[in-house]
């Protein structure tokens, strides 16, 4: 196992350097610059004030050249300065990332225990009333877009009714733990309820395919009682492949963020990369790709090697 881990972190290194080429060549290429963050951030208008500050950025220089340049000072944890804000992107970054962190932890968790409630009460009775709504919901949940859901639960729950608050983090005036919890439900729901239908058909279909192994026939024909069969030889099996596939969830959690902190105003990485494109910011654009590649790459490993920890049938050579 130590000797895949290694040859797979050696793999990371030229992955994220082609990664990085694309996504930089491509931002590149795209209209905008330092031109136009400063333009539309108002500071600056002058023609000569922007033209030396992109000599003192580097932006008046070959692609490549900015590219290697970029590259060198991403070496040393440096990820450039913001054109809209002149501040380090790495500090921009660090100041949202506990948001972030704080949102995909909790709909992380939310959406691991619905979904086992849900494909456990699926699995359990298969083709029954309970397996089909769970598995329509799943459908309609796989299918509804993140934004629309948003929309109509800040719409219902929060204008409507009136029981949650439908954006940020806080009620001005109010920096109470609870004030702070409620602000966090309805876009922790939000950005669960896809991860919620695909993870509890992924529970149930390897819930099903272990109950009905011979080993667990064996097991019954022994005597022993169905919450031993369940909870000693069922979940623990069904449950190796269904980790690996929310680790990978974990990745994918991050980038599904970007929408949900838009919807709901949550001062997150997500948020600071939609404001970054529109004022088309690219250092900071660039950070923020970067992390995300570096996170995706990094959990892919961690899936892999949960999945070789929890089934001792998988061996990496």
């Amino acid at each position: 196992m130590s000797a895949y881990i290694l040859r797979r972190l050696a793999q990371m290194a030229p992955l994220i350097v082609g990664i990085s080429i694309v996504v930089f060549a491509l931002i590149q290429a795209a209209p905008g610059g330092p031109e136009a963050a400063l333009l539309s951030s108002g500071r600056f208008v002058d023609p000569s004030v922007v033209e030396a500050y992109r000599v003192k950025l580097g932006v008046d220089q070959p692609v490549p050249v900015q590219y290697l340049r970029w590259a060198m000072t991403v070496l040393t944890g440096d990820l450039g300065v913001s054109y809209a804000t002149m501040r380090p992107v790495t500090e921009m970054i660090a100041e949202r990332l506990p948001a972030t962190l704080e949102l995909t932890a909790s709909a992380f968790l939310v959406a691991a225990i619905l979904a086992a409630i849900l494909g456990l009460a699926s699995a359990l009775r298969p083709h029954s009333w309970t397996d089909l709504l769970s598995t329509g919901g799943s459908f309609v949940g796989i299918a509804m877009p993140v934004f629309w859901l948003g929309l109509i639960l800040q719409l219902v729950l929060g204008v409507e009714l009136g029981w949650l608050p439908v954006s940020g983090t806080h009620t001005v005036g109010a920096s109470t733990l609870g004030d702070h919890l409620a602000h966090l439900i309805l876009p922790a729901l939000v950005l669960a309820s896809r991860y919620v239908a695909s993870w509890s058909q992924y529970f149930r279909s390897s819930l099903i395919g272990v109950l009905e192994s011979d080993y667990i026939r064996m097991a019954r024909a022994q005597g022993l009682s169905e919450s031993r069969v369940l909870f000693v030889h069922t979940l623990p099996n069904a449950m190796a492949p269904m980790i690996s596939v929310m680790a990978l969830g974990l990745a994918d959690l991050a980038s599904g963020a970007v929408i949900t902190e838009t919807v709901f105003a949550w001062p997150g990485i997500g948020r600071l990369f939609v404001q970054a494109m529109f004022a088309r910011d690219y250092p900071v654009l660039m950070g923020v790709l970067l992390m995300g590649a570096v996170t995706v790459i990094a959990f892919n490993l961690v899936a892999d090697v949960l999945y070789g920890v929890l089934d001792p049938r998988i061996r990496y050579e």
